[in-house]
């Protein structure tokens, strides 16, 4: 599977699991997303993504979204989009 650079983790929130990443490249709600970094290492795809508590489905290059995660992400995680 190839994987495509989207951004990095710039703070997590770990009561309601959220990473807030800013993003280098678009993505979009039910994009599968792989965070990797030196303990960090799963994929998951975007369900929930909201700027400043409002909810969107798109995002582009600069934006800085919370996206909900299943497991734990740390700052500096690099974010990779997943194609099949």
């Amino acid at each position: 599977m190839e994987e495509q650079l989207v951004g990095a983790v710039i703070h997590y929130y770990g009561k309601p699991h959220v990473a807030v990443i800013r993003l280098s490249a678009e993505v979009t709600q039910g994009d599968l997303l792989r965070f990797h970094g030196h303990t960090t290492d799963f994929q998951q795809a975007v369900g929930s993504m909201e700027v400043e508590h409002g909810h969107i489905e798109i995002a582009g290059p600069g934006t800085e979204v919370a996206i909900q995660v299943d497991d734990r992400v740390r700052e500096h995680d690099q974010v990779f989009k997943v194609q099949a």
